[in-house]
């Protein structure tokens, strides 16, 4: 299998950091996003939507977008769990993770992708072009902040973002908080309770994956 990757790109590093704690290895191919790589013809034949991640299987099979990537890979390798065990179990990791995706990761998509001078004319990932929003980036900060809240009134109550054990969750989670700073945006030092998070899901080896 061969990973089309980008260091600095957060859908990818969701990626790194689920197949590192699978303890899957994967040939990695680097599409540079700052030179633009991905809007070559070489890439648009690889993945029309021009987007990393991108994971190509042995028989030419061409998977995109980071969860369904991690799905086949939970698949292939089900241990360690990661998106939940039975039904209770499966629904909550999905349902927190649902929720760091729409109130994290895609608030810092519009904050970062709507106020950077790199996205200008590119304020959405994909083929088409679309022109930045100056208030979309605005709100996406405020809509940061308030995740951040949610997430430290979450972590009152449990070690990890949907339960006792480290999920997929967590990883969407990380990267948003992570992603967040491109946009000036940071953790409160008053969220005790995510800090506490942060610091043990940052030790983890993955985490630099």
């Amino acid at each position: 299998m061969k990973l089309y990757d980008f260091k600095m790109a957060p859908n990818a590093r969701r990626v790194r950091i689920f197949t590192a704690e699978k303890g899957i290895e994967l040939e990695t191919v680097t599409v540079d996003l700052a030179a633009r790589e991905q809007m070559g013809d070489d890439f648009k034949a690889v993945n029309a939507r021009m987007a990393v991640p991108t994971l190509e299987l042995d028989d030419g099979t061409i998977i995109t977008e980071s969860v369904a990537i991690c799905r086949y890979l939970d698949e292939i390798q089900p241990e360690p769990v990661l998106f939940g065990e039975g039904a209770k179990g499966k629904a909550i990791v999905e349902m927190w993770h649902r929720r760091c995706e729409l109130e994290g990761q895609v608030a810092c998509g519009d904050a970062v992708r709507n106020s950077i001078e790199f996205f200008k004319g590119r304020a959405v990932t994909g083929p088409t072009n679309f022109e930045q929003i100056p208030a979309l980036a605005e709100r996406g900060k405020q809509r940061i902040g308030w995740f951040f809240e949610m997430l430290d009134e979450r972590l009152g109550d449990s070690p990890y973002i949907a339960g006792v054990d480290y999920s997929i969750a967590d990883i969407c989670a990380l990267v948003a908080i992570d992603f967040a700073k491109a946009a000036k945006v940071r953790m409160s030092e008053d969220a005790v309770n995510l800090q506490r998070w942060y610091a043990d899901v940052s030790a983890r080896p993955s985490a630099t994956a």
